[in-house]
């Protein structure tokens, strides 16, 4: 069985709790490449900016990696996380969009160390063309249904501009992608078993300019 379908990897976990491990993933790198080999709970909360308890709660539904009085195994609580959310094997992945964003993200080391490889980048605009970017070639829109067919994608990037969007989501769906990481500042209707996960910076900058307002309310 494929780590999608395993009765592991279908366990009720609650979406809150799926966000965050990768968060504490993250820090147990850290703690790692540190040569920390155990780490209490309250260690790794501090570690992964959280509180000890939501910790506690979110790992229990994993299962029981800790030891009382001894704490967590820095390593073996790393791989159990990396299991649990996938990142043990190497999933291919395709970007679509070339942009400033898309060569930014395809010049991106974190994915190749964190289990993803970006196995082609495409663009609908022949200026691109031929042009290389983080060693990989830039290739036609049209090839999206070949590179998905012979790599095994299953997971797409979306670069594009936001008019662009939605006809690269339904290609993508339509030859089989069933995961979706967006950048382009629109939401994309897709079929319910495709999951798609938006990434909009600009909220995010509208987010931190509230809480900076704020704070200039009550200084």
């Amino acid at each position: 069985m494929t780590a999608r379908t395993s009765p592991e990897s279908a366990r009720d976990i609650p979406e809150a709790t799926v966000a965050r491990l990768p968060v504490y993933l993250r820090a147990l790198t850290t703690l790692s490449e540190q040569g920390i080999g155990t780490c209490s709970s309250e260690e790794l909360a501090v570690a992964a900016g959280v509180n000890s308890a939501k910790l506690r709660k979110d790992l229990s539904y994993l299962g029981s990696y800790g030891t009382r009085g001894v704490g967590y195994d820095v390593d073996y609580l790393r791989y159990q996380i990396a299991r649990e959310i996938g990142v043990t094997q190497d999933w291919p992945v395709v970007i679509v969009g070339i942009g400033n964003l898309g060569q930014a993200l395809a010049n991106y080391s974190g994915f190749r160390s964190r289990g993803f490889r970006v196995v082609a980048l495409l663009d609908a605009d022949p200026a691109r063309r031929d042009e290389v970017v983080a060693g990989l070639e830039v290739g036609p829109f049209d090839d999206l249904e070949r590179i998905v067919r012979e790599h095994s994608v299953a997971i797409g990037v979306i670069a594009t501009p936001a008019l662009a969007a939605q006809d690269v989501a339904d290609r993508m769906v339509a030859c089989g992608i069933t995961s979706i990481l967006n950048f382009a500042p629109i939401v994309l209707n897709v079929p319910d078993q495709v999951d798609v996960r938006k990434v909009d910076l600009s909220i995010e900058l509208q987010i931190l300019a509230y809480h900076e307002q704020r704070k200039g309310a009550t200084a």
